[in-house]
């Protein structure tokens, strides 16, 4: 594999760190080699690492460009990766020649990389935004900076995450302490706690908030000092704020510093004031050292700091806030050993070099199957989804997530486009395309293109809620299959439908536009016998969500710590609906609460699956106890609900999801029917009570809740109800394989 990486050549700091570490380590397992558009020290620092390193400095693109194709041959190079503006415009201007995928890494926040300088904004900022989206696939450094690539629409299925990696093998060659800082203009005495800082003196890096921390903390804590480790700009300025809050003394400006082993081994704290930041190697590469750490919130700083366990944030342009965290650690010498060893522990075991080569390898490989696979299949690949996604549905989005997994599971490179609500949510959530429920046009341009079409989950397929929304999932369903594709509903619920005419629509499409259905319980392979659907093969199944897996205890309990909540405590969780007569019965709901908390001895808890409706159903029932309770509102992830879950003793629930999810615990569990699907998965399971919310009493709710809390040491044979579940669901997995012939 050759891998050519492109940049101009001028870069410093993380990106510098980064490159550079990275293509030495790269070298020793493929053919990897550095161009650089400008000579320099970068190019000169290349060459000593041992990289291979071409140099094409004609300070005009438009000449670099003949030159560059002379050195790289179509058929001779598999992927071009680029670093920052002018590798990028190189990178995009070389792609139809030599048709090979280009790669960029993004740093850092593009928009922000030439704040406060106008011009070179203005002519690099604009040129770089332009070329970002010719490329063809995206590695960024920290999370926030993927977040923000997705929020300004590049294609999520094509961004890549990695942090920037440290090499803790490398020797360290340290200048003893005393003798460096007063070789940089330090007036340093025995006795002092030396801040550092290293980051370009520009506006992004806000050098002024620490300036003025320092005012304050060096008031409280006289033997503070600062250094200043970079050029820029903003120098001059900064000096003379410095001199204006008369700390000129406490303050040096040490310019570009060459040994930095010595000066992270000189220093004890070390400290970044950025407003935006990617993944920062100031502050990773002050960890080899074990140094205490304050930084701003930003970027992916808290990947790397977890405030008060290992280090301290604090919000960009606070300077009171870290004048107190300065003072603080001037003043405990132990907190400081304390929070700098275990920010240490941490980043050697998730942040290293190695860990980071390894994944930068398995990203381009991943890019050259990728390529080779659309070569193969050409412009018609990939399964459209669609769904009632993106409403903020707990259980529409473990639906969600479970078909993409089981998609994934046959053919991992297969392109998905979900169809969605709220097309933001699961870009970032599943890293997969995403259009909007009613963008017909780009719908039926993706089902022109894909070869599956998946009606995913849940119970489309009924008109209780909404007439249009059944007309919908089935125009859906009749297009996808005139439009080339294999149709396939996975792991469905069918009806109620009413009317003679709807039945007939339901009959039609099904039967001429569908191939295979897997249904998540028996009342709705009844249903859809009834409607005379006989023409796509019909397989019992169960809900794809009982294929998802809890999150990790440790989220659980931090969750519950949260909320105040005790693991060891007794729990009785309701989850609420706010639908038609709900209201009415919100009083009984309010006394069974109390009772619950009163007779059984457990503590009400109310958990909403869809934050909005469910907790506002939930404060109606509240206003009426006067017993403790909590609500949940801020659960935001399936897994997460399954492992909370498991801390109760008794589950009400009128969410069909919200017994499913318990039922991964066995749990006793009542249900409360608006629609039949609920009592139907009940039935299925094989275990539990359900009740509809027209006959909810506080004396029949509680009644049943009593004699299911009584059926808790049954917990084994409940899990055993669900795992024959779990078993089955396999079902939808194996009908998707049938279709795709794999």
């Amino acid at each position: 594999m050759r891998v050519v990486h492109l940049i101009g050549g001028g870069d410093t700091g993380g990106a510098k760190t980064h490159v550079l570490g990275l293509l030495k380590e790269l070298k020793k397992q493929i053919d990897a080699e550095l161009v650089c558009f400008r000579g320099g020290e970068f190019s000169e620092d290349a060459e000593k690492l041992g990289i291979p390193v071409h140099i094409i400095d004609t300070g005009n693109p438009f000449t670099d460009l003949p030159r560059l194709k002379k050195l790289l041959r179509p058929g001779e190079v598999d992927v071009l990766h680029c670093h920052g503006a002018r590798g990028n415009l190189m990178g995009t201007m070389m792609k139809r020649y030599l048709k090979v995928p280009v790669i960029t890494t993004v740093h850092s926040d593009y928009k922000l990389d030439y704040l406060g300088r106008p011009a070179a904004r203005l002519v690099y900022g604009s040129t770089n935004t332009v070329c970002l989206r010719w490329v063809d696939y995206y590695i960024c450094v920290a999370g926030p900076v993927t977040e923000a690539m997705i929020e300004r629409n590049f294609p999520a299925e094509r961004i890549y995450t990695i942090y920037n990696g440290i090499d803790f093998n490398a020797p360290k060659n340290c200048v003893p302490r005393g003798e460096f800082l007063r070789g940089l203009g330090l007036d340093y005495q025995e006795g002092d706690v030396v801040v550092g800082i290293v980051a370009r003196m520009t506006a992004i890096k806000d050098h002024s908030t620490l300036l003025r921390a320092m005012k304050i903390a060096c008031g409280e804590c006289p033997q503070l000092k600062l250094v200043c480790a970079g050029d820029g700009e903003d120098e001059k300025k900064l000096r003379d704020l410095a001199k204006s809050l008369g700390i000129e003394e406490k303050v040096c400006f040490a310019g570009w510093v060459k040994d930095m082993d010595s000066f992270y081994g000189a220093v004890d704290i070390n400290l970044l004031s950025s407003l935006s930041e990617g993944f920062p190697y100031a502050l990773a590469e002050g960890t080899r050292f074990a140094l205490p750490t304050l930084s701003t919130r930003v970027g992916g700083v808290p990947v790397l700091i977890d405030h008060e366990e290992n280090g301290f944030l604090f919000e960009p342009g606070d300077y009171k806030q870290l004048a107190q965290y300065l003072a603080r650690l001037a003043k405990d010498p132990a907190l400081r050993r304390q929070l700098g060893d275990k920010l240490f522990e941490k980043s050697k075991r998730e942040f290293s070099l190695d860990h980071m080569v390894e994944y930068q390898l398995e990203i381009y490989e991943d890019v050259l199957r990728r390529q080779a696979r659309r070569k193969l299949r050409g412009k018609r690949d990939g399964a459209v989804i669609c769904g009632a996604y993106g409403h903020g549905n707990a259980g529409d989005d473990a639906i969600l997530k479970s078909v993409i997994q089981a998609v994934k599971g046959l053919d991992k490179d297969m392109p998905i486009t979900v169809m969605a609500k709220n097309t933001g949510s699961i870009k970032r959530r599943y890293r997969v395309n995403s259009l909007y429920t009613f963008h017909f046009v780009k719908m039926l341009r993706a089902m022109r293109r894909s070869r599956l079409y998946i009606n995913g989950g849940g119970t489309l397929i009924q008109n209780a809620t909404s007439q249009r929304s059944l007309w919908y999932y089935l125009l859906t369903l009749w297009a996808a299959k005139r439009l080339g594709n294999q149709v396939d509903m996975y792991g469905c619920g069918i009806g109620p439908v009413t009317g003679k005419w709807n039945t007939g629509l339901v009959r039609y499409v099904l039967n001429s536009s569908v191939d295979t259905i897997t249904l998540r319980e028996r009342d709705s392979m009844r249903e859809l016998e009834s409607f005379g659907v006989v023409k796509p093969t019909a397989l019992l199944s169960s809900d794809p969500a009982l294929v998802l897996d809890p999150a990790g205890e440790q989220q659980a309990l931090a969750c519950l710590n949260s909320h105040s909540m005790d693991p060891k405590g007794k729990y009785v969780c309701f989850m609420l609906r706010n639908w038609q007569g709900f209201s009415a019965k919100a009083g009984a709901f309010a006394q069974c609460a109390q009772r619950a908390y009163e007779d059984l001895g457990l503590t009400p808890v109310f958990l909403s699956l869809n934050a909005a409706p469910d907790t506002y159903a939930a404060r109606m029932v509240c206003g009426g106890l006067t017993c403790p309770y909590h609500i949940l509102d801020d659960l935001d992830r399936p897994e997460l609900i399954i492992s909370v879950l498991g801390y109760m003793r008794l589950v009400v629930s009128m969410r069909l999801h919200g017994l499913i999810f318990s039922s991964r615990s066995g749990i006793p569990m009542v249900g409360v029917s608006y629609d039949p699907k609920i009592g139907s998965f009940l039935r299925y399971l094989g275990y539990g009570q359900c009740m509809e919310l027209g006959d909810v009493t506080a004396e029949r709710l509680m009644a049943a809740m009593a004699e299911e809390y009584k059926n808790e040491p049954g917990q084994a044979e409940f899990l055993a109800c669900t795992q024959r579940l779990i078993d089955v669901q396999q079902e939808n997995v194996e009908a998707l394989r049938k279709l795709l012939k794999l």
